[in-house]
C-alpha cells in the first residue's frame, strides 16, 4: 500500500479568549490507501480537531498535509472537496428537511458534474441500493427515515462524489447497538468493494475492533500511539491506551482475561 494522505508535524492553536490553547502539537501520521484507520480518544484528545483540519474546515497553525501526493492547500478547491468526503455523526443535521432524499443525492451529483444529467436520476436509484435502501427512499423526506437509514444515506452521498477518502465522524455513536453493527458492516463491505480509504473519528474503541486495520490514539492533542489494531487490543505500550482498553466491553473470557491483564498492568505501574 502506499500513503493517500500524509500528516506531517501538524499543530494547531486556538485563541480562547486571552490564553492560548493546543488542540494539536507536532501530529505526524500516514494513511494507506485502502486502509481505515481509526483516530480514537476522550473528549479533547484532538481527534475532532486533526479530522477538520483533513476536511479543510480549520487550517493548521503549522505543518502540512499531502493527498496523492500533491500538497493540500489551506483553501480547498472544488476537486478536493469531492476527493474528501464527511460522514458526520448525525446525518439529520446534513441533510436539509425541506429537500427529499433522492434530491439530496442528486444535488451531490450535479455540484461535481457526475456522469451525465439524463441519467442522474437512475444513479441516485443505484446508490441507494448499495447501501441498502429501497430505490422508493428517493421521495422519501430525511425525517421519515430511522437514524441508521439516514445514516446509510449519508454514506451514499460519500459514494455518490466518488470520493477516495472518507471521514467519519463518530458516525455510529447515535444509533443503537444493533444498527450499529449493521453501519459497520456496511461500511466495511463498501470499503472492500469500491477500495475507499477510511479516516474513522471515536472516543469508542469497541466500535473499530472489526473495521479498523489500524488505530491511532490520542491525548491531549498529542499522537501518543499508532499501530495494527490487533496490536493495540492485544499489546497496548502506553499507558493511556491500556486504560482505554481496559474500559471496552467485552463479550467473551479471552477479552476479559485481556481486560484484566491490562488493568493489572495498569495499576501496578500506578
Amino acid at each position: 500500500m502506499s500513503a493517500l494522505l500524509s500528516v506531517s508535524s501538524v499543530s494547531k492553536e486556538f485563541t480562547v479568549g486571552t490564553r492560548k490553547v493546543q488542540a494539536l502539537d507536532n501530529v505526524s501520521f500516514d494513511v494507506e490507501r485502502g486502509e481505515c484507520l481509526a483516530i480514537v480518544g476522550e473528549s479533547g484528545s484532538g481527534k475532532s480537531t486533526i479530522a477538520n483540519i483533513i476536511l479543510g474546515i480549520y487550517g493548521a497553525t503549522s505543518g502540512t498535509l499531502t493527498f496523492d501526493g500533491k500538497q493540500l492547500p489551506a483553501r480547498r478547491t472544488l476537486q478536493h472537496r469531492q476527493a474528501i468526503q464527511l460522514v458526520q455523526q448525525n446525518p439529520l443535521s446534513s441533510l436539509n428537511p425541506r429537500r427529499s432524499i433522492g434530491a439530496s443525492l442528486r444535488l451531490a451529483l450535479d455540484v461535481h458534474d457526475i456522469g451525465p444529467k439524463s441519467g442522474r436520476g437512475e444513479r441516485v436509484g443505484e446508490l441507494l441500493e448499495e447501501v441498502g435502501l429501497p430505490r422508493e427512499f428517493s421521495r422519501r423526506p430525511p425525517a421519515a427515515l430511522s437514524g441508521g437509514q439516514r445514516q446509510r444515506v449519508a454514506i451514499a452521498r460519500a459514494l455518490a462524489c466518488q470520493s477516495e477518502l472518507v471521514v467519519l465522524d463518530e458516525p455510529t455513536s447515535a444509533l443503537d447497538v444493533l444498527v450499529q453493527a449493521r453501519v459497520l458492516k456496511l461500511l466495511k463491505e463498501l470499503k472492500d468493494k469500491r477500495g475507499l480509504t477510511y479516516v474513522f473519528i471515536t472516543h469508542d474503541l469497541s466500535v473499530v475492533r472489526n473495521i479498523a486495520d489500524r488505530v491511532a490514539v490520542f491525548e491531549k492533542g498529542k499522537l501518543i500511539e499508532i499501530d495494527r489494531t490487533d496490536a493495540i487490543f492485544t499489546k497496548p505500550e502506553h499507558p493511556y491506551t491500556r486504560r482505554l482498553i481496559g474500559a471496552v466491553p467485552v463479550v467473551s473470557r479471552e477479552e476479559a482475561a485481556l481486560r484484566d491483564r491490562l488493568l493489572e498492568q495498569e495499576n501496578g505501574n500506578a
